[in-house]
């Protein structure tokens, strides 16, 4: 297929579009003088829709008016035409509750277009905490124990993008019994679904889960119902990274599934895939699982990112029984030899499995700094350099770092990815965090944090014609929009919040590599959040007019 076809399918502009793009003004008084005018380009909407021509008219945080308007009428106009004009990204599976403090422009995040992201995410969230516990956010460490004292550190740090927040299950139970395996009791039960129930009465939007990692992994499924029934109660979200994604992916759907089925909370997979050669085959009948529970009344849907590697902490790689009491207590059990070696023999499965060998292991980041240059090498190349076999090496960098050493795993298959993010139940989630170029330079995250959105316009749209622009555009904003309960997000409608992205369909393309991830995207012209241009000309500006957000099923 030629470009000139493909445009032509995925802007959906004809000369009759245009000419039936009619001017709403409900929201624009007249007379009134427009803040900002985006001139010509061609709308898609985020409802799925195709595209039609029109100047989109902005007044304060709103858009105001959606039809034909004289350029002398607005304070500043931005000639769009032969753009796409789109609702700002609502990145649903983001990591920013801390990183966003060390870089409140959320340079990566604004870059790519994405104006809203949800964090808290795999279990893990910035709050509740507990008093005198340290968090990594910068020079300067704000002070919070719990959503609310959180939400007011966040709004003074003036991030430039909106941002709302789901609990984590795993922050829940390390607050009230630690990092133990072993059942909560009924009392402490009782305390995590207070610090849940508060939380959401907070502004918090819902609950996750991280079943993968400590100390999820240790948590029954009774609890995880339990604290369920409070979310549903509330009108919140579920997000849950399940508890496999490999050899036992079908029963962590099932697990999943069941929690909706049981407490009638709304699920969201987190990240879904199938990870490791030999689980590929499980991928087509996990989503048949999904559709099935969706077919049932079970409200379950499912968010994916467009790269073939995932990235997390090394410790993943370990059996729950040497993960138990943290990072100290893995360091220690690394020094007793005998542990040390059930360690290592239990590890070459695991990561034949998943990621399906040692050379598809590869170091992100570690703390200590005589280990730094293994940063961008798999296990398998440290342990040939070292001269040990790969799980010495391993054993010998997870020591050194005490235990801090993240990895991008090389383990999905293209197809699988393509298969997930095609499905009409997955929106896009880029599980990235806010971030910038900037700093140290010996780390080298996964690039989703700065490509996810446009390698989904670039190359699975527009390249790989996996659906056309408006679906993409849909699975990127309106969808992930209504999923959090955030009202007035992820469109372009009248008197709806003024959150923009303008990007050039033929051009716009993910730059950032695992090589170097830390690299801007190309195709994306400007970007407004609530009304003001935090990227204009493809440039960032110092505008940070970010709101903390919390879902309209939750506001009280």
């Amino acid at each position: 297929m030629k470009w000139i076809d493909r445009r032509q399918l995925f802007l959906g502009a004809s000369l009759l579009a245009a000419a039936c793009a009619v001017a709403r003004t409900e929201g624009l008084q007249k007379g009134q003088p427009i803040d900002l005018l985006l001139r010509g380009g061609s709308v898609i909407d985020g409802s799925g829709g195709p595209a039609f021509v029109a100047d989109v008219a902005i007044v304060g945080d709103r858009i105001v008016g959606i039809g034909s308007y004289d350029a002398s009428d607005a304070s500043t106009t931005l000639d769009v035409r032969g753009l796409v004009v789109a609702p700002g990204f609502v990145d649903v599976h983001t990591h920013s509750d801390s990183s966003i403090f060390r870089h409140p422009g959320a340079e990566s995040r604004v870059r790519q277009g994405v104006t809203t992201e949800i964090t808290g995410n795999c279990g893990g969230s910035a709050a509740p905490r507990q008093e005198g516990d340290e968090e990594d956010a910068g020079s300067v460490t704000p002070r919070w124990t719990d959503v609310r004292s959180y939400a007011a550190a966040w709004a003074s740090a003036d991030p430039a993008l909106n941002h709302a927040l789901l609990v984590g299950h795993g922050t829940l139970r390390r607050a009230v019994l630690g990092a133990v395996d072993r059942r909560a009791t009924t009392v402490e039960l009782a305390a995590m679904t207070q610090l849940l129930e508060t939380a959401l009465d907070q502004g918090a939007i819902g609950l996750s889960t991280g079943l993968e990692y400590v100390p999820g992994i240790y948590t029954p499924a009774e609890e995880i119902e339990h604290l369920a029934r409070s979310v549903a109660a509330r009108g919140g979200l579920y997000a849950s990274h399940m508890r496999s994604e490999e050899d036992r992916l079908l029963e962590a759907v099932d697990e999943a599934i069941e929690v909706g089925r049981k407490t009638g909370v709304r699920v969201q997979i987190s990240h879904l895939k199938a990870c490791g050669r030999d689980n590929w085959k499980l991928l087509d009948e996990a989503i048949v699982r999904i559709e099935n529970a969706r077919q049932a009344g079970v409200d379950v849907m499912a968010d994916a990112y467009p790269y073939t590697a995932y990235s997390t902490t090394l410790t993943i790689l370990l059996e729950p029984w040497s993960r138990e009491g943290g990072s100290e207590a893995i360091v220690g059990r690394l020094q007793d030899q005998a542990l040390r070696s059930r360690m290592r023999d239990e590890l070459g499965p695991h990561v034949q499995s998943d990621p399906g060998g040692f050379e598809l292991v590869v170091i992100a980041a570690v703390t200590a700094k005589d280990h730094e240059v293994c940063v961008g090498r798999s296990l398998a190349e440290i342990a040939a350099v070292w001269k040990v076999d790969a799980a010495e090496a391993y054993m010998r960098l997870l020591e050194a770092s005490n235990a801090d050493v993240s990895f991008i795993g090389h383990g999905m298959q293209k197809e699988g990815v393509a298969r997930v993010l095609a499905h009409p139940l997955v929106m896009v989630g880029s599980d990235g965090r806010s971030m910038a170029p900037t700093g140290r330079v010996l780390e080298r995250p996964h690039p989703r944090s700065y490509g996810t959105f446009p390698r989904v316009l670039g190359v699975y749209c527009r390249d790989e014609g996996l659906f056309d622009l408006p679906t993409a555009i849909r699975k990127m904003t309106a969808m992930p929009a209504d999923r959090a309960g955030l009202a007035g997000r992820g469109r372009i409608a009248v008197l709806g919040f003024a959150d923009v992205v303008v990007f050039d369909a033929a051009t716009v393309r993910d730059e950032a590599t695992y090589a170097e991830p830390q690299r801007y995207p190309t195709g994306i012209v400007h970007v407004v959040v609530n009304g003001e241009l935090v990227v204009r000309d493809g440039s960032g500006t110092t505008a940070r007019p970010g709101r903390w957000l919390s879902s309209k099923a939750l506001a009280r």
